[in-house]
């Protein structure tokens, strides 16, 4: 999630020992601060249960690794994107671009109205990824699917000096169109010209948005079951829009995952809330955006405003939008090339503030896997394992017309959703949230949570309560993941946690609560364990897990790399002025090849100790090049940290996210989110993205392709 949106709450009520704590058994803080770095404390956490993932050996085969063919760049402060030298980086698709021919072309003044919002790029360009149009021309032409995570109302309305009534009062029902029309979903098609330019395709077929306002259909066991009814969907099998959507995910059949993250915000309760929507703190007097005080405008459709306030009001929710919610916490589905097919939402992947949804490594005639963090503090790590099995003949055909998102309901519709837990020993379990599952006082889940002995939906709905009772892991905020496809190792970053108390201080509940096992509460602050490394844990962390073949619901894990300032006291991976980093968010292992693979890592930081050095970034390291030295806390340590490289940095109040590269890694793709006086030029939709503007320019979102001057590989 963007810290600009960033709820500083801490929705999770668990006393489920912490992370953090779970670190403390390998590193002591109190050796760290007095010596530096303790080779004792630090040699517990270097090789979790004996697992070392961190083996050049194994990992090369015997191979020279590759190797980063850049110097590491000094850090950054300006209005402009900096890249190493024979790069060069331009924008693409910024903000308003135009999808189709008969819209308006951008202008720096242009007063942006619901309808012309709706035919152009939306705001804040977030997680995406690329869709072939046929295997020929893949690296030079295809369809670019992008999230568009919230609104800055401040550049949305600039030219009227600001949106109406944003904190209080009664919001104008175009205003609120518009703002529910610039969150969502672009697709685009994009291609490179003879000249290595990149441009949009305007008026192709399949270019179109999905906003807060898009019909979409309710997938999996909680589609059609009373807790999604409501006055749109009597039925409870659709429902209207996706919201804040942050990183995101593909299918190997072909099809685009986005992710709900910070979607309760935009809905309000005033009455009695749902112990569900209480534990993922939904609002409850006012919607982030006040959309719900344009209800009952004139003009008003379909209770297009009134659904955002979900009091209940009627007899029963199908008179009214108390389960608006509920339908709202998936994983969505859109197939790109099906240009009139409606999203779906597959609700059996669980329902919190998803970060992504990242696909597991593949293979023929076993189960498909996806994982997905829940962004926010004390919150947790899960895994999906589908029922079916994996059919080759299922993967993706590029330019082909085809039912995918029918392959969606096969592998995304049935199956089992888990959550971990990680234990001291470096090992972890996968716990699986279903109605007969045992907690720790004997129940079954189902009875723990008040449910029906078959509810499946109802675990879903109350996806956070069902964890927090089998005792999963509380995390330090899970945020972005990505799979090594060679070795099946999954790192995921883990961005920060102000809420990482003391280990000597009282825990604290939200929504009035005294203990884990009521409904809807959760921990306000968390002690840390006396041992814990990283209590205030401002810098974040990078781990990695990888799954015990001979059982699938163990896994072995260790840190990978920790965020921190250069002259930071628990720079526990030793890095330097020319790598520190923190809040490590975006995230992509790049695959080339032959078992090997660079790890690129992207930051939303906010801690003063490295924003005061450099603005948000990409660092990029080979993870085959690394072997782990005696006593390292982390797989990247003080005699290895020189192969993380800094290999971009973004311009002033910017966040670095969303990644990919072409499939002859050409050309490296990643978005600029909510920058403060970028792109340079305030009309140009093209242009070059490491020159800083003159003055004063209407801040735009936009994608960057970075490509080297002479036509090569990226970061080799």
């Amino acid at each position: 999630m963007s810290k600009e949106i960033e709820t500083q709450r801490n929705f999770n009520p668990g006393t489920n020992e912490p992370f953090s704590s779970v670190l403390a058994r390998h590193v002591s803080r109190r050796d760290i601060m007095r010596g530096g770095l303790s080779l004792a404390a630090l040699g517990m956490l270097g090789g979790i249960g004996g697992l070392n993932l961190a083996n050049a050996q194994e990992s090369g085969s015997g191979k020279t690794p590759l190797a980063l063919a850049f110097e590491s760049l000094r850090g950054s402060r300006t209005d402009a994107v900096v890249v190493p030298e024979g790069y060069t980086a331009q924008v693409l698709v910024p903000w308003g671009t135009p999808l189709n021919g008969a819209a308006a072309e951008w202008k720096h003044d242009m007063r942006m109205t619901a309808e012309a919002q709706a035919e152009r790029v939306g705001m804040h360009h977030d997680g995406m990824h690329a869709f072939a149009l046929d295997a020929d021309n893949a690296s030079r032409d295809f369809l670019l699917a992008l999230n568009n995570e919230y609104i800055d109302q401040a550049a949305l309305w600039a030219p009227q000096g600001g949106p109406t009534n944003a904190d209080s009062g009664r919001r104008p029902a175009d205003e609120v169109r518009t703002e529910i029309n610039a969150h969502g979903i672009t697709l685009v098609r994009v291609r490179k010209d003879a000249e290595g330019r990149w441009t949009h395709v305007p008026d192709d077929a399949r270019n179109r948005r999905f906003t807060s306002a898009t019909p979409m259909e309710l997938a999996g066991p909680v589609a059609g079951s009373d807790y999604v009814r409501t006055r749109y969907s009597p039925e409870g099998t659709h429902t209207r829009g996706t919201n804040n959507n942050c990183a995101n995910g593909y299918t190997p059949w072909g099809t685009y995952l986005t992710c709900e993250e910070n979607w309760p915000e935009v809905f309000v309760n005033t009455g009695e809330r749902h112990a569900d929507d209480a534990r993922l703190g939904l609002p409850t007097e006012r919607g982030r955006y006040g959309w719900e005080t344009a209800a009952g405008s004139e003009g008003e459709r379909d209770d297009e405003f009134a659904r955002f306030d979900v009091t209940p009001r009627g007899n029963g929710p199908r008179d009214d939008y108390r389960n608006e919610t509920r339908t709202f916490g998936y994983i969505v589905e859109i197939d790109p090339y099906d240009g009139q097919s409606r999203a779906v939402k597959r609700t059996a992947l669980g329902r919190f503030r998803h970060e992504g949804c990242w696909p597991g490594k593949l293979v023929a005639g076993e189960p498909v896997v996806f994982y997905s963090g829940h962004d926010a503090r004390n919150e947790y790590i899960y895994k999906f394992v589908s029922d079916a099995k994996w059919d080759p003949a299922d993967a993706n055909r590029p330019g082909e017309a085809y039912d995918r998102l029918a392959l969606g309901a096969k592998y995304m519709d049935e199956g089992t959703l888990y959550v971990a837990r990680f234990d001291a020993d470096g090992g972890g379990e996968w716990l699986a949230l279903e109605p007969d599952t045992r907690v720790a006082d004997g129940r079954t889940l189902a009875e723990a949570l008040s449910l029906a002995e078959d509810d499946r939906a109802g675990v879903i709905v109350h996806t956070c309560d069902a964890a927090d009772l089998l005792g999963a892991t509380p995390m330090d905020r899970p945020e972005w993941g990505t799979v090594d496809p060679s070795s099946g190792e999954v790192y995921m970053t883990l961005t920060n946690n102000s809420r990482r108390t003391e280990a000597d201080s009282a825990p604290t509940f939200t929504n009035e609560g005294d203990a884990i096992e009521a409904a809807g509460v959760g921990y306000a602050t968390a002690p840390a364990n006396a041992a814990n490394p990283r209590a205030d844990n401002e810098a974040g962390q990078v781990i990695r897990w990888r799954e015990r073949g001979d059982d699938a619901t163990r896994f072995d894990w260790e840190v990978f790399v920790f965020g921190a300032a250069a002259d930071d006291a628990d720079n526990l991976s030793g890095l330097t002025e020319r790598n520190q980093f923190a809040s490590p968010d975006g995230l992509w292992y790049d695959d080339r090849g032959d078992g090997q693979g660079i790890l690129w890592i992207e930051t939303d930081n906010g801690y003063d100790g490295v924003a005061e050095q450099t603005n948000d970034q990409v660092l990029a390291v080979v993870p085959a090049a690394l072997s782990r030295e005696s006593g390292q806390a982390s797989v990247v340590g003080a005699a290895n940290q020189q192969q993380l490289k800094r290999f971009a940095v973004g311009p002033n109040d910017c966040e670095v996210t969303g990644i990919f590269a072409t499939p002859d890694k050409t050309a490296l793709f990643i978005n600029i989110q909510h920058p403060g006086n970028w792109p340079a030029d305030a009309d140009a939709v093209i242009q070059d993205a490491t020159k800083a503007a003159a003055g004063s320019v209407r801040p735009r979102a936009a994608t960057v392709v970075i490509q080297k001057a002479d036509g090569g590989q990226i970061g080799v």
